[in-house]
């Protein structure tokens, strides 16, 4: 995958866990992995924020979506398979009782806002 100057990863993640205190941990997880994660001595992660999935059909059953955005695929790949912190949010995800594995997709995108 080639990257422009001025484009970004972004990954969403979502999850399917049925229970409202175990959605509630899920996002806190994701609020301790906002502030410790680090590459090197470094924060490496550009953009985290996790929320319940709005209640509709379109929903598909998922209520936890998380988005992370970095700045090139091997951030994403440190992120995935050496990252201390996101390993506490698998670990934390695993043991929340959800119906099957998390979705996640991942795409090349540069931000494009309208005034």
């Amino acid at each position: 995958m080639t990257i422009k100057q001025d484009t970004r990863i972004h990954r969403t993640t979502m999850f399917k866990v049925p229970d409202a205190e175990n959605q509630r941990k899920l996002m806190e997880a994701y609020q301790t992995l906002s502030k410790t994660q680090v590459k090197g001595d470094q924060p490496y992660i550009l953009y985290v924020c996790a929320g319940l999935a709005a209640d509709e059909p379109l929903s598909k059953g998922y209520t936890v979506v998380a988005h992370t955005m970095f700045k090139n695929v091997e951030d994403m790949r440190y992120f995935d398979n050496e990252c201390a912190a996101h390993a506490a949010v698998k670990k934390t995800a695993a043991s929340l009782g959800m119906t099957e594995p998390p979705l996640a997709v991942y795409f090349e995108g540069q931000p494009a806002l309208s005034k």
